[in-house]
């Protein structure tokens, strides 16, 4: 593996993750309308999302068939049926049709995921978290802008019009096969090697996703109700869809930020400090966010983001500091554990804001997130 940081390569895919989150990220924020449209509970909402995040149970597949063929391909075309799908929410008149949008919606952001951390690591020689921070900084400023972008778009032609933002997308995949066309169909050596099988790579690495999924099922809540429900819950408490949509994208700027630079400070104090400091910080200031005063709502979202979003690019480069022989498919067990959590976690928020009211859901979750302390000590291998 070429030990460079090929800055152009790693910047062209982030630029991809961007444009293809983007149109992800449009449900956050259109989800008050549909809701009102369709009539539909919280807890349906919350479902629509968890539709989303069912392909996810296939990456590890994906992950395998990623190990074996070109992956570039999967990344350079999903961002253009992601658009296509997203697109057209609006549009719908039926929760059937809208999620079957999402489900492939879904297939294609899998399609999306799996491959492109494996090829942002062949790019970034032995800065692998640095190289993560500026994938997860695309996506994570795709989820600013995309809020935005979506709110500026049915401000203009309304919900029904929410198709005429697809053509972008397209245009995104188009230049992203422009500028990848001169990379191998066998850009890692490793591939030409003799590999472990799928099995015996996943039995040695259980310690580490016990782990994983520890780490992240007790934070999950946290990131369910301040992604997914922020919208619904400012808007429940009497705020305007206009400030809604600029507090998520306040949010996820500044996770943006957060992603960005963790990278670089988890490669100098390792990658345990790191996790263990943004463990530790962000359910204090969720709850100081849900119970302080309203002049300081702002301030403390931004740090919020921050925290929340700063694990991201540090456990990526755990993932694909495990293995050299089958990143594809590692990363794809990490991706499953991600999204079937989240799925999960997005469902309960969704039940219990139905049960509890919002306000109480945002507070449980927030007690829930010490939980994932513990978990930051058994971190095996690279963790030190």
């Amino acid at each position: 593996m070429n030990k460079k940081f090929q800055t152009g390569k790693v910047v062209t895919i982030s630029t991809g993750h961007l444009f293809h989150d983007t149109y992800t990220a449009f449900l956050a924020p259109l989800l008050p309308l549909l809701i009102a449209k369709l009539g539909i509970s919280l807890s349906l909402a919350g479902l629509l999302d968890v539709v989303r995040k069912i392909p996810a149970l296939f990456n590890p597949f994906i992950g395998i068939l990623a190990d074996r063929v070109s992956v570039k391909y999967l990344v350079v075309f999903t961002p253009a049926v992601s658009a296509i799908g997203m697109s057209l929410l609006g549009v719908s008149s039926s929760y059937y049709v809208i999620v079957l949008l999402l489900f492939i919606t879904g297939v294609s952001s899998a399609l999306f995921h799996v491959p492109a951390p494996v090829m942002i690591r062949q790019f970034s020689g032995e800065k692998t978290a640095t190289g993560m921070s500026f994938f997860m900084f695309g996506g994570e400023l795709a989820r600013t802008l995309g809020p935005l972008f979506i709110v500026w778009a049915i401000s203009i032609w309304g919900l029904e019009g929410s198709w005429r933002v697809m053509p972008i997308g397209i245009a995104a995949s188009v230049v992203l096969f422009i500028k990848l066309r001169d990379v191998s169909a066998l850009t890692d050596g490793h591939r030409k090697k003799k590999q472990k099988g799928a099995a015996e790579t996943l039995k040695e690495l259980i310690p580490f996703f016990i782990f994983i999924a520890g780490f992240q099922l007790f934070r999950a809540g946290m990131k369910a109700a301040l992604t997914l429900y922020l919208p619904t819950y400012l808007t429940g408490r009497g705020e305007s869809l206009w400030l809604a949509g600029i507090s998520l994208s306040v949010l996820q700027f500044a996770g943006a930020l957060g992603t960005f630079g963790t990278g670089f400070i988890s490669d100098k104090i390792g990658h345990r400090n790191t996790l263990f400091i943004t463990a530790l910080a962000s359910p204090f200031v969720m709850w100081a966010f849900i119970t302080g005063n309203e002049i300081f709502k702002m301030p403390l979202l931004v740090l919020m983001g921050v925290l929340l979003f700063a694990s991201g690019p540090v456990l990526l480069a755990l993932v694909q500091e495990t293995t050299m022989e089958r990143p594809a498919f590692i990363n794809s067990i990490y991706m499953t554990i991600n999204f079937s959590i989240s799925s999960l976690m997005v469902l309960f928020i969704g039940v219990s804001g139905d049960a509890l009211g919002l306000e109480l859901t945002y507070k449980i979750s927030a007690g829930l997130a010490f939980l994932a302390l513990p978990f930051v000590f058994i971190l095996p291998g690279k963790g030190k």
